[in-house]
This record gives structure tokens, C-alpha cells and sequence, in this order.
């Protein structure tokens, strides 16, 4: 029993020492950046957000096509050209599909490839119900208690106004870029972005075209949500999780509600849909996850950085604990949400259909091909048809974090986020970058604007808004990100 006991012994002190190690060797990957000089924004730029956010931009599926207005998009671009003289002056225009609207400044150095911006002009509608609850109008582009108010505040008119006013700037201050400079800003991007995105990138694709760098949309500067961490942190995405919808029918003869079949087609419906649920897709911590928390890892207490630095041991109990919230959730497995149902036309009429549409997020790794297999398997029942949608989209590569492109951008986010810490991360949703693939190895997905956790919801929410505050320093990451890159001083 003493042997037993002393072999014990040893075995844990010989674990503590591993642990210890490992934890001593786990240092920190942030870089030392000075501050950059803080530039004054003119507070005509958070008037200017404002009024473009009173264009009803609104993007619809294509069952509601018949709800489109073009007028609120023409408006739009009209206001553009007034709002940006020098840009529209100084950089060529294209329009892609009469509302995709495609920039270049030209660099003077054909040796160098050029950088691409991404953003989108569309919105996704107001619900009616919802609107009782929005503190100003979706639509009023109105500036109240330091925020700028309405759809679009935060997906994706702050981007496409933010990097017009940055170039803007820089054109007054008469910079010359020697690589150039494109914006591409798709118009239906809440709906797939075939119309603007995927033929922007078809025409680049046409020409030859190939990029150092392609920035969307994307994840934020963090103000907390990383237990263990008192700093924000500038969360740059560098892959994008895939995209799947499946449909399942059921079908039925139907009949009346007085005499139901033993298993209804509502009935089979619902089962198959909990069973989806009920079977969520395996969890793991990989890629862009694994290097955020090598990125903030070493920052946090030793407590927490003992568990980051051994992620051999501990990686169950950490991917456990993820799963306890949507959002870390939704970092280390292919999601499962089912979005839509219908069945049945009056209460004591049995349906003869019913149908849900089941969303998945892929994580990298996985496959669409993969999550329709499995979804197959696991509702098992011949009865319900299971059938993938159009615009399914595999994860994105993986854009390597040891490159000049990264640094690059890292060292923009740091320079004007002093205070927040850096890592790369992986984006949850879907963007116009998904198009791009294959145009640049680097391809990055980030929003350079503080949100709280409370405010992930108000992208698609209720009372989208976002400070002027932030606002001004996201024209200035973008402005600092184009002088990195591009500019050199006339």
C-alpha cells in the first residue's frame, strides 16, 4: 500500500511538473504597438452614417422578390456621390449588376498586388412586431445619447460609410496609394450575394485578378466576454464556418382532426426536427479556435493559462464549458437551428404536408456533404424527405496567421484599439468573403468596432445602433489599415 501510495506520488508530482512547465513556456504572442496618432473625425461623418441609414435598403429572399424596391438603392448611390466628391472624383466606378458598386483607386506600382475591402449596402427587414420596441424608428438615421440609431448601424452601412470616409480623408490630405486600392459593396448580401458578391468576384476572376489582402465584415473588438481577461480583444476572423440549409417534408393524406392517424405528418415532422436536435454535431476546439486561445491564452491568470497551456488534458472540460453558451458554442461545433415551420391550414384539418427548414453552420473540417449525411442518419425515418437548399458553402480556408497580410491588419487593429489585445478567430456567420475564395490567400473577416456582449444581438435586432465613438475609430483603423498597406504621403 506505501508503494502504491509513493508511485502515486510521484506520478502526480511528475504532472504538476508537465503542467508547470508547459504553463512557464506558455508566454505571450501579443505585439508591442505605440498608439497611432489619434486623427480627428468630423462629426459630419456620424451625420452622414445617419442619413444612410434612412434608405430602406432592404434585401428580400427570392419568394419575395415581388417586394423589392429599387428606388430606396438608385437613392442611395445618389447620396454616395454627394457625400464622397473626392472619392467619386478621384477612384473609377463600375456598377455590377446596376446596384453592386465596384471602386478602384489606382496604385502606382503594378508590382504590387492590390488590397480589396469588402462591405454591403443592403439590409434585412424590420420585423412589424418588433418595431413598438425600437427606442427611435429602424429607419430614422437618428443620432440620440451618443449613438447613431437604425438598420444598418452595425451590418453593414457602418463599413461601407466607414471606409468611404477614411479614403476620403486621405484623399484631402493628398495621399497616393502605390498598391491599389478596391471596395467592392455587394448589394444583396443578406440574401447570398449572388447578384453582387459572387459577380464581383466572377468578374475579378474573369480578369485575372488576385489580391495581398480581402477584409469583410466580421468580428468585433470584444469589451469583455473572455473569462479571466480584464482587456478587450480584437477579434480577427480568419476563417468562416459553412453554410447549409435542408428541408424536410413529410407528407400525409390527410383527413379530419376528429380521426388522426396514429403519426401525423406534423407529428413526424416535429420528431425528426427534435431528434436533429437532440443530436448536436461532436465538439472539439480546432483551428482559428485553438489559435484565439493561444492568442489570449497567456494573458489571462495562471489558473486559466495552466488549463490553455494543456489543453492535452484539459481540452473536454474547456469544450464542456463552451458548450454551455450560444456563443462559445457555436465556436467548436456545426450548429444545428431549425428556422422554419409550416404545416396545417385550420385547426380540425390534419395537414397533408408539413415542413421545416433546418439551418447548419459547418465548422472547418466538416463538410456540407457530411452534415447532409449525418442529418439523414439521425432523423432516420424514410417518411421525411430530406432535402439540401440552394447556397449551401463549404467552410472557408483557413488564411494563415504568419503572414504579412495578418500582421498587417493586426498591427492596424492594435495601433488603434491600444487598449484591447489581438487574435485571430473563427466567424460564425456568413459573409460576401465566402465569394472571394480563391482571389487571396488572405482573406479576413473583422468589424474594428467595440460591441459589449450585450450587443450581439442588435445586428438583425431590435435597436441596431452604434456609438459615434466607435464609429470614428473605425474610420480610423480602416484610414491606418490603407496607410499601412498602400499609401505613401504625396
Amino acid at each position: 500500500m506505501k508503494k502504491f501510495a509513493l508511485i502515486l506520488l510521484a506520478l502526480v508530482l511528475v504532472l504538476a511538473a508537465v503542467l508547470g512547465i508547459r504553463t512557464l513556456g506558455y508566454r505571450s504572442i501579443q505585439i508591442a504597438e505605440s498608439p497611432a496618432p489619434r486623427i480627428e473625425i468630423p462629426a459630419a461623418a456620424a451625420e452622414r452614417l445617419a442619413a444612410s441609414l434612412q434608405f430602406e435598403t432592404i434585401s428580400y429572399e427570392k419568394e419575395q422578390t415581388d417586394l423589392f424596391n429599387p428606388a430606396p438603392f438608385l437613392a442611395f448611390q445618389e447620396f454616395l456621390v454627394r457625400s464622397f466628391p473626392l472619392v467619386h472624383s478621384k477612384l473609377s466606378l463600375e456598377k455590377v449588376n446596376r446596384f453592386g458598386l465596384l471602386y478602384r483607386w489606382q496604385g502606382s506600382r503594378a508590382d504590387l498586388k492590390p488590397i480589396l475591402l469588402l462591405a454591403h449596402s443592403d439590409v434585412v427587414p424590420v420585423a412589424p412586431e418588433s418595431l413598438a420596441r425600437w427606442t427611435h424608428p429602424p429607419f430614422g438615421g437618428v443620432i440620440a445619447d451618443g449613438f447613431i440609431w437604425g438598420r444598418g448601424a452595425l451590418d453593414d452601412k457602418h463599413s461601407l460609410m466607414g471606409i468611404l470616409e477614411s479614403i476620403e480623408l486621405l484623399l484631402a490630405e493628398g495621399a497616393v496609394p502605390e498598391r491599389s486600392v478596391y471596395l467592392a459593396f455587394g448589394q444583396d448580401e443578406e440574401v447570398l450575394g449572388e447578384s453582387g458578391a459572387a459577380a464581383m468576384a466572377a468578374l475579378f476572376k474573369s480578369e485575372g485578378r488576385r489580391f495581398e489582402f480581402i477584409l469583410d465584415e466580421g468580428l468585433p473588438v470584444m469589451q469583455e466576454g473572455f473569462p479571466g481577461l480584464s482587456r478587450p480583444v480584437a477579434l480577427i476572423g480568419i476563417s468562416e464556418k459553412g453554410y447549409a440549409s435542408l428541408e424536410l417534408i413529410v407528407r400525409s393524406v390527410g383527413g379530419h382532426s376528429s380521426m388522426p392517424e396514429r403519426q401525423t405528418a406534423a407529428g413526424l415532422l416535429a420528431r425528426a426536427v427534435a431528434r436533429l436536435e437532440e443530436h448536436p454535431f461532436p465538439a472539439g476546439i480546432v483551428g482559428p479556435v485553438r489559435d484565439m486561445f493561444r492568442a489570449v491564452g497567456p494573458e489571462m491568470s495562471w489558473t486559466r493559462k495552466v488549463v490553455f497551456a494543456n489543453l492535452w488534458l484539459f481540452g473536454k472540460v474547456v469544450t464542456k464549458m463552451l458548450a454551455g453558451s450560444p456563443p462559445s458554442n457555436a465556436l467548436i461545433r456545426t450548429t444545428t437551428a431549425p428556422t422554419v415551420l409550416r404545416a396545417g391550414i385550420k385547426d380540425n384539418v390534419l395537414p397533408t404536408e408539413a415542413l421545416a427548414i433546418v439551418n447548419f453552420r459547418i465548422l472547418p473540417g466538416e463538410s456540407v456533404s457530411g452534415v447532409v449525411e449525418r442529418a439523414k442518419s439521425t432523423v432516420a425515418d424514410e417518411r421525411v424527405t430530406v432535402t439540401l437548399q440552394e447556397g449551401a458553402t463549404e467552410p472557408s480556408p483557413i488564411s494563415s496567421i504568419d503572414t504579412d497580410a495578418f500582421r498587417m491588419v493586426r498591427k492596424a487593429a492594435a495601433q488603434i484599439f491600444a487598449d484591447a489585445l489581438t487574435a485571430p478567430g473563427l466567424m460564425v456567420g456568413a459573409t460576401d468573403s465566402r465569394h472571394y475564395v480563391g482571389l487571396s490567400p488572405a482573406i479576413f473577416r473583422f468589424d474594428p468596432v467595440r460591441m459589449a456582449s450585450a450587443d450581439l444581438d442588435r445586428p438583425h435586432g431590435t435597436n441596431e445602433r452604434i456609438s459615434i465613438e466607435g464609429y470614428k475609430d473605425m474610420i480610423r483603423f480602416y484610414r491606418r489599415l490603407i496607410l499601412l498597406m498602400t499609401v505613401k504621403p504625396s
